[in-house]
């Protein structure tokens, strides 16, 4: 946990905004709620409070020799603040695993230009060419709608967190790479690298989903479900599959639903035993 104290005051840079200082402001108010942040040209003769994507300072990337990342990624202030600050969101490795997965393409993108979605989507924020709308009124409701992002990021993280244990068990209870939870819980982290083939679980929809876990090397499926099933109706499986309540397979055979929790995991035994068949030839 750092012990950088998150400030009551801060500036940032005036005119057209990015993906960078838009996200950079929406973290610190998730910080500090009352925090005051002014947009400025440049910043005031004798300032000496905190600034950020301006100034050359700390948090600031557009000076000579600006931090870089080891794997290459330049920091821009977004992953400056989230270096110092992002301890104080989340913990352990979900700090370095955000920035690799959230922070570092903002940061790519605002230092090289390469594209991003979600900084494509900031950039439509601005006013057009020809608009009367304030500027920092656009700023502002490009904050509001990153803070949002944020927040419904960092609240799935730590949602997954709490499932890991619950997870855990089923997958220490799994016969032939079958793994049943008990309910619904965000469970693909948890089991790479681990011996399960298949997860099934209740679903959101109702009734059961079983699905499909990818080879952590090659992205996968290590058993998709029988090609005969793929794309077909729920009035043609049961008599395919022999499976009364099954009701849906995904043509890209990772998933399939049933409203019974033994037709779901039957599903599964039966894409192993075809599997097992097919290696057999």
């Amino acid at each position: 946990m750092t012990d950088k104290i998150v400030p009551s005051r801060a500036v940032t840079h005036a005119g057209k905004f990015h993906a960078d200082d838009v996200f950079s402001t929406a973290l610190l108010r998730i910080l500090n709620p009352s925090i005051e942040i002014v947009r400025v040209q440049r910043i005031p003769e004798g300032y000496h409070w905190f600034a950020y994507d301006i100034g050359w300072g700390e948090f600031d990337h557009h000076q000579q020799n600006a931090p870089v990342r080891e794997n290459g990624v330049p920091y821009a202030a977004f992953g400056l603040l989230w270096r110092t600050f992002g301890p104080q969101v989340l913990s352990g490795r979900d700090v370095e695993a955000f920035d690799k997965h959230f922070v570092q393409p903002l940061d790519l993108d605002d230092n090289t230009g390469c594209g991003d979605p979600i900084a494509e989507i900031i950039g439509n924020f601005n006013p057009a060419w020809d608009s009367s709308e304030p500027e920092d009124a656009c700023f502002w409701q490009a904050v509001d709608f990153a803070q949002v992002i944020l927040e419904k990021r960092f609240a799935a993280v730590r949602a997954i967190c709490r499932a890991k244990q619950l997870v855990a068990e089923a997958i220490a209870a799994a016969k032939d790479g079958i793994v049943v939870l008990p309910r619904y819980a965000p469970w693909k982290s948890a089991v790479y690298r681990t011996a399960a083939v298949f997860v099934v679980y209740p679903s959101q929809r109702g009734g059961f989903s079983a699905q499909g876990v990818p080879d952590d090397e090659t992205g996968a499926l290590k058993c998709p479900f029988p090609l005969g099933w793929a794309g077909k109706s729920e009035a043609e499986l049961p008599a395919l599959t022999g499976l009364s309540s099954l009701r849906f397979c995904h043509n890209n055979r990772f998933l399939v639903a049933a409203d019974q929790l033994s037709d779901a995991v039957a599903a599964c035994r039966i894409a192993l035993d075809e599997q097992k068949k097919e290696e057999n030839r």
